[in-house]
């Protein structure tokens, strides 16, 4: 793959065959990138960089920044002009951070926190039960209680409780003591909960980042980038990222009312619960964020964190933690306890100085990882099987919509994610209580807001409450029938959807072989770095790689061994593929020769370290466009 003479060069990387450009052509859509218009998947594959402007910019960046061949096409793939190259490869936070004044209401919130770091006052943190809540609660409690602020962390029970403020939960903290309620990553439709917190003398500051309805509940301050208000540009940051700069300003704010600096906490050592929280969920990785990220990583390294410390070694990771780490191996393991334990566990690991409490609280988290494990495949087979009949009998579905009695609602959201995954297009899953009320979580694809429409199906009483983001939602319905609900998405989301499908495309950044895929050349591309949402990791195609061994590992994960036709191989590895399409295509396929379609990491292992792929997906070479 590569020429490794080139200065600075891990090796160069090779576009597909994109058809000349000619006047009779110029509004013909462009050739598929090795000829793939079919896959194994049903996917047309397309060259991240056939436009002619991304790739002059990537030959800028090589000639005038000397930058390898290989990353400068990564980094024009994903939309990097030349002049912001370094700084993208650099990000530092400082450069990055904006003045947190510019969201609205951070004043006052500030004033609020302010007061009650200096009379002393007890503060009740009322945090959401998945990573962003359980790791901005964190952030905030161990602000104020390195200040001698007396902080009591709330987590809701998923089950009993429900996601958000409610009105007992309010009444049990005001009666402990708090004077100041501050909500982390949910709040913003509060209206009732902080009614009752008025009633109680309890103050309220609101700190979120969910959409935001037009009319916002009483509280003191509501600090959120999505209010229909907040001009700030902010609302990619997750809760955590908000509750950040909040202390960033109450840092300020103390600095000038005469706290010896001193005094006040470092902030840089909280950056590993931003780090953690951005990537687990799944906002944009860009601006702030991916500094979040970077500078967090380098945190999280060093190990101070006793009860993130844990969680590694629990996860048995022992290599330095990268991004997608956050969001495979720590991220579960924390939702864990909010799905089918203890919704406080998280948090309790995160603030944790013990290191024999961090150490049992880890193995608790990993111990519920696996029998969530156990309990989500078996109802994904369900759900799957039902949706295969649904689509048989329409198969225009834009919106997928099933439940059942017999799932815990713990794990809705991934199958959810299991049905978007392997369907293509969003998907809600709902448990159904006992009660009569079924509560579900929703999962979408680009271009399909699922936040709003969900919203939009609490006003018009569809729904009892719900809300969310683009990708991903929450909803609680009064009965079991789902019909008016699913009728609702399908008004809200068909067309959204049926164009997003109808460009649904696998985007390559290039070519590379066996022989050419090298330890170094993933961690050229890891300079790029970190890869999540809005910032898609980079897929390569082997072209004319021939399966020469394939069997299923683990959890229906399938793995290989590809050789190229020099003789040169590589190991691969598919992710809970084995039931599907695509481990099916890879198991029956001993001896043929594919395209293949993957990202790259480096397999460690005994001290040695050299590159794999993860395969995504794969079309025969000798006839790729009639598969299937």
């Amino acid at each position: 793959m590569g020429d490794r003479n080139r200065p600075g060069g891990a090796g160069r990387v090779r576009a597909g065959r994109v058809a000349p450009v000619s006047a009779a052509s110029v509004l013909a859509p462009p050739r598929a990138f090795l000829d793939v218009s079919a896959s194994v998947l049903g996917r047309t594959w397309r060259d991240r960089c056939a436009d002619a402007a991304l790739q002059a910019d990537a030959a800028t960046m090589t000639q005038a920044h000397g930058l390898p061949d290989l990353l400068a096409r990564v980094l024009a793939g994903r939309g990097i002009r030349p002049a912001q190259a370094q700084a993208h490869l650099q990000p530092r936070l400082r450069d990055l951070m904006p003045d947190p004044s510019c969201l609205v209401d951070m004043g006052p919130a500030v004033e609020r926190l302010a007061r009650a770091c200096r009379t002393g006052e007890t503060v009740a943190i009322f945090g959401d039960y998945d990573v962003d809540g359980a790791a901005s609660a964190s952030l905030l409690a161990g602000y104020l209680r390195h200040l001698g602020v007396e902080a009591r962390i709330h987590i809701p029970d998923r089950i009993t409780e429900g996601y958000g403020p409610n009105v007992g939960a309010v009444t049990d903290l005001a009666q402990a003591g708090a004077t100041l309620l501050v909500t982390v990553d949910c709040g913003t439709a509060g209206h009732a909960p902080f009614e009752a917190a008025a009633r109680l003398g309890l103050d309220v500051v609101v700190l979120d980042h969910h959409g935001a309805p037009e009319h916002l509940p009483q509280a003191r301050a509501i600090v959120n980038p999505n209010r229909l208000d907040d001009l700030s540009g902010l609302g990619h940051l997750c809760a955590a990222g908000v509750v950040f700069l909040t202390l960033v300003a109450l840092n300020r704010f103390l600095r000038g009312a005469g706290m010896p600096a001193t005094r006040l906490p470092d902030l840089q050592d909280g950056l590993d619960l931003v780090a953690l929280a951005t990537v687990a969920d799944v906002v944009p990785l860009h601006g702030l964020n991916r500094a979040f990220v970077v500078q967090g990583l380098t945190v999280m390294r060093a190990r101070g964190r006793l009860g993130l410390a844990a969680l590694l070694d629990a996860a048995a990771l022992t290599e330095p933690p990268e991004a997608w780490h956050l969001g495979y191996l720590l991220g579960p393991r924390i939702n864990a306890g909010g799905r089918i334990g203890d919704a406080s566990l998280g948090a309790r690991l995160l603030l944790t100085r013990d290191g024999a409490e961090a150490t049992r609280i880890a193995a608790e988290l990993d111990r519920l990882n696996r029998e969530r494990q156990v309990v989500e495949a078996q109802a994904v087979d369900e759900a799957e099987a039902e949706m295969d009949r649904a689509l048989g009998l329409d198969p225009d579905q834009p919106v997928l919509v099933t439940g059942s009695a017999d799932w815990h609602p713990g794990i809705v959201g991934l199958i959810a994610a299991r049905l978007k995954e392997r369907f293509g297009r969003p998907a809600f899953a709902f448990a159904f209580r006992p009660d009569g009320s079924a509560v579900g979580s929703g999962r979408s694809i680009a271009g399909a807001d699922l936040g709003e429409a969900v919203r939009t199906a609490v006003a018009a009483e569809i729904a009892v409450k719900g809300g969310g983001h683009a990708m991903a939602a929450g909803v609680t319905m009064a009965g079991t029938d789902l019909a008016r609900l699913r009728d609702h998405l399908r008004d809200r989301l068909g067309t959204a959807v049926a164009q997003a499908r109808t460009v649904d495309a696998l985007l390559l950044d290039g070519t590379v072989s066996a022989g050419g895929a090298t330890a170094e050349m993933v961690r050229t591309i890891q300079r790029a770095g970190p890869f999540g949402q809005g910032a898609p990791e980079p897929v390569f195609a082997l072209p004319r790689h021939r399966i020469v061994d394939a069997g299923i590992v683990g959890t229906g994960h399938v793995r290989s061994r590809l050789r190229s036709r020099d003789g040169q191989t590589i190991g691969a590895i598919s992710f809970r593929a084995a039931q599907g399409p695509l481990g099916q295509a890879i198991l029956q396929g001993i001896g043929q020769e594919f395209h293949v379609a993957g990202t790259l990491s480096c397999d460690r292992w005994r001290g040695t370290e050299r590159a794999q792929v993860r395969i995504c997906d794969l079309s025969p070479a000798a006839d790729a466009n009639r598969y299937g």
